[in-house]
């Protein structure tokens, strides 16, 4: 009869203990996977233009990026139809800068622009046709009658006369008649409360909510804005296929071989093209543009609004140093910068490494994209050696996606069979996880 064996019994369990260890600790430590390393996002410096836009003080003020319109074909100069939109998202740009004040201005005659973009928006017309005919009416005589008796702009009209929509919307934007911008309001709305109406409602879904009209014409200092908004106002109207044919190609003359001055041009000489040029005692000289600037073989186009100015000779001081550093400014800018770390990686075992940018990117513009709304996918990433790509990076530049692979600045080892041994819960956990 056999007894029982206490030492005995402990020498079998902790054998049995030993070959389980043996058996399937040891490989489960020494062979399975690693734990992958945690990530955190970091943000690099922004790179910075060689010049920053020079802005007035005064007023309010603001410039972006803006890809023209080639008017005679009505596609993006760049092959870019994103680019080319009656809705301010589809221009793709934020504001390179702003300047003086964030407090809506009395707008003047830049009324008119945003009148043009809401009547084509509701009466689409094709570059260089005519458009739909509209015999004029005994209000749209008077309005020519009064405005006239106040000294504002017009181009004379007479009842029954036949206007096209092109020729509506050339008197009102080359020569500024206000009497056309209540025709047009009328023509296509109804009346020009339900313009108003309609107009407003643009303006807050085309991310423009600083800027309020009150009339067609921006006679009222009740029509107001920021130099931001209005600066996109003139990238739409820039980008516009039928504005940008009409202020590229002005009329020499309307209905009845009747003469239009064309009161939008300012400094060609300087590379700006007038969208909209005007002056009120509340407003002070308002002037919507877009300006051009060469560098080597490429061109950078921007879109403008300057408003409060006090006279034409501030402009004009105030436009010569915006151009100066523009010309300064413009150029191949760093977008994604080499070396630049998006993210930090840290092993479990103490070892750290950045995500950094291996293949630099840059885009011809004024002022480099921020890089903090950048993009970042990465890789599971255990081990790994300096210069291992392991994911990417995606900014916007100008409107345009930008990306590049991101790489291991240092090298991330093995731990070693020691730390494996020694840490058995972060190694089982990485071989659960790996099921």
């Amino acid at each position: 009869m056999s007894r029982f064996r206490p030492g005995r019994v402990i020498g079998i369990s902790v054998g049995t203990l030993v070959i389980l260890m043996i058996g399937v600790y040891g490989p489960a430590t020494l062979l399975g996977p690693l734990p992958h390393a945690t990530v955190a996002l970091t943000v690099p410096d922004a790179s910075v233009a060689a010049s920053t836009p020079v802005l007035p003080a005064a007023g309010t003020s603001g410039i972006l990026a803006v890809t023209p319109v080639d008017a005679s074909t009505g596609e993006n100069a760049t092959a870019d139809p994103a680019a080319v939109g009656t809705g301010t998202k589809a221009l793709g740009v934020d504001p390179i800068a702003f300047g003086g004040g964030s407090d809506p201005l009395p707008m003047a005659s830049a009324a008119k622009i945003i009148t043009a973009l809401v009547v084509l928006d509701a009466k689409p017309l094709e570059a260089g046709e005519p458009g739909p005919a509209y015999s004029l009416v005994t209000a749209d005589y008077q309005d020519y009658l009064d405005y006239t008796a106040e000294d504002a702009r017009t181009v004379i009209v007479f009842p029954g006369e036949s206007w096209t929509e092109r020729e509506m919307l050339q008197a009102m934007i080359l020569g500024s008649s206000n009497n056309h911008a209540d025709t047009l309001a009328r023509w296509a709305f109804g009346s020009v409360d339900d313009y108003l109406t309609a107009a407003n409602a643009w303006l807050a879904a085309n991310g423009m909510p600083d800027t309020t009209v009150v009339d067609a014409n921006g006679l009222a200092d009740g029509s107001a804005g920021t130099g931001a908004d209005l600066a996109r106002v003139a990238a739409l109207a820039a980008t516009n296929p039928v504005i940008a044919d009409i202020i590229k190609q002005p009329a020499s003359a309307l209905v009845g071989q009747r003469g239009v001055n064309n009161t939008t041009a300012y400094l060609p000489e300087e590379g700006i093209t007038g969208i909209s040029r005007s002056y009120t005692d509340a407003g002070g000289v308002c002037f919507l543009f877009t300006a051009t600037v060469v560098a080597g073989e490429k061109t950078f186009t921007f879109a403008g609004a300057f408003l409060g100015e006090p006279d034409y000779d501030t402009l004009t001081a105030d436009l010569m140093a915006l151009m100066a550093s523009a010309r300064a400014g413009v150029t191949e800018l760093p977008v994604l910068v080499e070396g630049n770390g998006y993210a930090t990686l840290t092993t479990a075992w103490g070892d750290s490494a950045g995500a950094v940018v291996g293949t630099p990117k840059t885009r011809f513009g004024w002022q480099a994209a921020a890089d903090g709304n950048a993009e970042v996918t990465l890789d599971d990433v255990t081990t790994g050696r300096a210069g291992a790509k392991i994911g990417r990076v995606t900014v916007d530049a100008f409107g345009e996606s930008v990306s590049s692979t991101l790489e291991l600045d240092s090298t991330l080892t093995d731990p070693g069979p020691g730390w494996r041994l020694l840490h058995p819960i972060p190694v089982i956990s990485a071989l659960v996880n790996s099921w």
